[in-house]
């Protein structure tokens, strides 16, 4: 219930790592989002103070800047380690599981030592964490110890020869550093991820996560090809744009690996949803799909039907025989497709940003004035909503 404190040390020079291993440990840190949940909107980077809604109460994301008062100026390697692989902080006491260790368990110490080293050398910022709001007696971190021997399984990756070493790399990355299962798998009521539904899909920050998994009701297949331009890009030619949660994660976090490792996650991906042997669907539905934009949207008298020609039509239409990537194909969309339709009336209410949109921030001229030609939104915007971790953070 409390393992041993590591002694604190005098904080590390910054020019005592070399500058390959801090380059290294940026595209972990890109990997793994850490800015995105240590950083409180409008807060200093890394600093902390981010807001994590979870079913339990209300947790608060720490300082992991080099400050010696505040953040972790005075963590040894060692102790990093032990947090990121066991979820144990320095002091001994243990970490509530919305950290990820129970993915970052399984990260190289070689990685860890990069991620350390890139931390380590970031500008120091003073920011007093905020008090979590987990009640009695969730709030005790002795009990962690249960939580842990009932739902945690630490150790290294392992890679499986036989599958090769892009689908491995995969693997590592997204089991790992960028614990998509965080949000893509279903929790259980104490907060844990569902053991046997990993990357079945899961509600989050009030989107949904769909399944990842050959579950997933999209038309035409997630593929290779598909998800590597998704996640490079935030945009699928048949499937859409990265919106809500995952917006940040393209854009922020994995912007900052190499393409290989995004062919990678690729391969990865389009195994767990058995891209291969569904293949031969994606034809006929991109062809129904076409079709169906060739006809009228409904009958004139169809208040729904009058909306969506006014609203929708004319730019979710196809033609020429081919789907263009600039007028997502609604037959096709992900969104539509998902049972919740939680995705899509987001959407349809807030719209899709510019960021988000075809050129992300590859052409600022062209995004400014695809912006002037835009209609005002009915509605405005709201404040980005705080992540709904489902365990404890």
């Amino acid at each position: 219930m409390l393992r041993p404190a590591i002694a604190p040390i005098a904080p590390p020079s910054a020019f005592s790592f070399p500058a390959d291993l801090v380059a290294r440990g940026e595209i972990l840190a890109g990997a793994g989002y850490c800015a995105t949940c240590h950083t409180a909107p409008g807060g200093a980077l890394y600093a902390g103070g981010y807001a994590m809604r979870t079913g339990f109460g209300a947790i608060y994301s720490t300082n992991i800047t080099p400050d010696v008062g505040t953040g972790i100026g005075t963590l040894s390697e060692a102790a990093f380690r032990r947090a990121m692989h066991a979820g144990v902080a320095r002091d001994g006491s243990h970490l509530f599981p919305a950290f990820p260790y129970d993915h970052f368990t399984r990260l190289t110490d070689e990685d860890v030592a990069a991620l350390y080293a890139y931390m380590t050398t970031r500008p120091p910022v003073r920011s007093v964490a905020q008090e979590n709001g987990l009640p009695l007696p969730l709030n005790l971190r002795p009990l962690q110890a249960g939580w842990k021997l009932l739902f945690f399984r630490p150790g290294r990756y392992v890679e499986q020869p036989a599958r090769g070493k892009v689908w491995n790399r995969g693997a590592y990355l997204a089991e790992g550093i960028s614990h998509c299962g965080a949000c893509h798998t279903p929790r259980n009521a104490l907060g844990a991820e569902e053991r046997g539904q990993a990357f079945a899909g899961a509600p989050i920050d009030n989107w949904v996560a769909p399944p990842l998994t050959k579950a997933n009701p999209s038309p035409v297949p997630w593929g290779q090809d598909e998800l590597v331009a998704y996640l490079r890009n935030g945009v699928s030619h048949f499937h859409g744009v990265a919106a809500g949660p995952m917006s940040p994660v393209v854009h922020d976090g994995l912007a900052r690996l190499p393409d290989a490792d995004i062919a990678a996650l690729g391969v990865y991906f389009a195994d767990v949803g058995q891209a291969t042997v569904r293949t031969a669907a994606a034809q006929p539905a991109i062809e129904r799909a076409l079709a169906v934009s060739a006809h009228s949207p409904g009958l004139p008298d169809d208040p729904a039907a009058r909306l969506y020609a006014a609203a929708c039509a004319s730019c979710h239409f196809n033609g020429g025989g081919q789907i263009n990537a600039l007028r997502p194909d609604l037959a096709l969309n992900s969104a539509v497709n998902l049972s919740d339709p939680t995705n899509l009336i987001r959407v349809m209410l807030y719209g899709i940003g510019a960021r988000e949109g075809r050129f992300g921030d590859r052409d600022a001229g062209l995004r400014a004035r695809l912006q002037r030609r835009r209609h005002r939104p009915h509605r405005r915007l709201p404040a980005r909503q705080p992540r709904d971790a489902a365990g404890m953070a």
